[in-house]
């Protein structure tokens, strides 16, 4: 990963708090990519760009060992934190330098993280390290289409998250749009003739009014605008927040509302 955007150990920790866990129909939709073309057994999945391993954790019932890599230390002691997942095992690296020897893994993943990597490198590495017929899956999901609902104001609630993301787009790296972009881009340079898009996975879940404030104070760029002005990021937490109750007329934060996220995920097999 080129960038190192996320190391810091506060970072680290919201991370770990707020960030989705893949939904399991995207799980389902690899696992029987996987199964069509490589078939089993299922030894070894990567995970690339782990963060606080939640990918890695969904992953782990059904691979004979799962190796979350990142950049961040600070990550990786937030997802060795996490007890129960003995054949997981949480190593410091990049995308681009995998310390695997050829043709030994049977899945690259990566949970919205394949727009931080170097495109070129990373597609050579991946060419390298899977067996044959192992597979790619990277997957994530599209902010541009979240909704939120609750009751009757679910278009004024997604005004006030996109008038936050408004004030955030000076501080926005040009990676976030190749994530919107749901990787086109990288989907197209991948080498191997089999390949496929799965877009459109609609997954609704609730979240508190507390719990959607942190998956905005987890965003990348949210960092950077806190890193030069920690007062007024802070204040745009908490002003949030508020906005979110008052147009539910609710005062808890743990209220919860109604969340329909649009994840994407890019699958291709390495040739025979």
């Amino acid at each position: 990963m080129t960038y190192r955007l996320f190391e810091a150990k506060d970072h680290a920790s919201i991370y770990q708090r707020y960030r989705f866990t893949p939904p399991d129909e995207l799980k389902n939709i690899i696992l029987q990519y996987l199964d069509k073309k490589k078939g089993r057994p299922h030894v070894l999945a990567v995970d690339l760009g782990c963060g606080t391993g939640q990918n890695s954790r969904l992953m782990s019932p059904h691979f004979q060992e799962v190796v979350g890599i990142d950049i961040s230390e600070h990550q990786l002691e937030e997802a060795r934190a996490v007890p129960g997942y003995p054949n997981i095992t949480y190593r410091k690296g990049t995308a681009e330098e995998l310390p695997f020897p050829d043709a030994s893994v049977d899945l690259l993943t990566a949970a919205s993280a394949a727009h931080w990597f170097h495109q070129s490198r990373f597609l050579a590495e991946a060419g390298r390290v899977l067996k044959p017929l192992g597979c790619m899956a990277l997957l994530g999901f599209s902010d541009h289409d979240t909704t939120l609902r609750y009751q009757d104001c679910g278009e004024r609630l997604r005004h006030i998250y996109d008038e936050v993301k408004q004030v955030l787009l000076p501080y926005t790296s040009s990676q976030v749009a190749v994530a919107d972009g749901k990787l086109e881009e990288l989907y197209s340079a991948i080498p191997f003739p089999d390949k496929e898009r799965v877009e459109g996975i609609k997954v609704n879940s609730s979240i508190s009014v507390r719990n959607l404030v942190g998956f905005i104070e987890s965003f990348s760029m949210f960092q950077a605008y806190k890193k030069k002005d920690p007062q007024s990021a802070e204040d745009l937490l908490l002003s949030t927040q508020k906005r979110f109750l008052e147009e539910m007329g609710v005062t808890s934060p743990d209220t919860e509302i109604e969340q329909e996220l649009d994840y994407f995920c890019v699958l291709a097999s390495k040739p025979q």
